[in-house]
């Protein structure tokens, strides 16, 4: 088997969408399995590429310029459904990157373990989105996405803490907050493969978004630092613009972010 942190980079350099899940998900198998057996696989090191390989379609736009979803509408239906395809795919490198990125900064071996199983669900979402769009007739890179879905990843090339903050703690939490209303969406239209899949996503999503809580604070006991103080630092030094409520606080309570992590950097009501 591979060290992680090349299946890590092979996967961050396959373009295709399904080829670039299916990769991920059979390095999954690999690592758990070994895991499984007592093995204790080499990590080793990397050199990912600071843009992972996109496929030709779908074309990425300014967020200003993506046009706005209606969901009470088939096409904005697929719209959103492609919209969440797109941020699954993204999800399913971010996941890669933290593991290939970061290697110099010495970790337990479950903090590979969480990010393996992690990318493995979000190559899994990707899948059941596409699976969607298809049953629809569309399918992923049939219409634009947002250009801006890799900022986040960008900003904190150099910032271990400062990723674990944004990407698990901020945008995955905000993925907890919406996700109920989509499936709402998707039930008043009798979508139910739709409905089936985004509760898959909003079940798994909570121990991703816990994953990111409990390693950030590992790292702030590492460095005897307070963990609310460090990361309302790192939210206002790399999250543009405020967090937006309402909140979805049980969710974020069930993992491990409490309200006075995310309601100082709430935009005013």
């Amino acid at each position: 088997m591979k060290p992680l942190a090349e299946m890590a980079e092979a996967v961050l350099r396959t373009a295709d969408g399904r080829e670039k899940t299916a990769l991920s998900r059979g390095f999954a198998a690999d690592w758990q399995a070994a895991r499984q057996e007592g093995a204790i696989p080499e990590v080793g090191t990397a050199n990912p590429p600071l843009h992972p390989a996109r496929p030709e379609t779908p074309e990425l736009l300014s967020p200003r310029d993506v046009p706005r979803r209606r969901p009470g509408t088939p096409h904005g239906r697929i719209a959103l459904l492609h919209a969440v395809a797109h941020i699954e795919l993204n999800a399913v490198d971010l996941h890669w990157d933290i593991i290939a990125r970061f290697t110099d900064v010495p970790m337990p071996l479950g903090f590979y373990d969480d990010w393996v199983k992690a990318a493995d669900e979000e190559s899994k979402h990707f899948n059941l989105m596409c699976d969607c769009l298809e049953e629809l007739g569309s399918h992923y890179g049939a219409l634009p996405a947002h250009a801006g879905m890799w900022r986040a990843a960008e900003d904190t090339v150099e910032d271990f803490m400062g990723r674990l903050a944004v990407v698990p703690m901020v945008l995955e939490a905000r993925g907890l907050d919406v996700t109920p209303g989509m499936i709402e969406v998707f039930r008043k239209a009798n979508a139910a493969s739709a409905v089936a899949a985004l509760e898959t996503i909003y079940a798994e999503e909570v121990s991703h978004v816990a994953y990111g809580s409990k390693w950030f604070h590992f790292l702030c006991g590492r460095h005897d630092e307070d963990p609310k103080v460090r990361f309302h630092a790192l939210v206002r030094q790399y999250f543009h613009g405020a967090l937006k409520p309402p909140f979805n606080e049980e969710k974020r309570a069930e993992a491990g972010i409490p309200p006075d992590f995310y309601w100082p950097l709430a935009e005013a009501l």
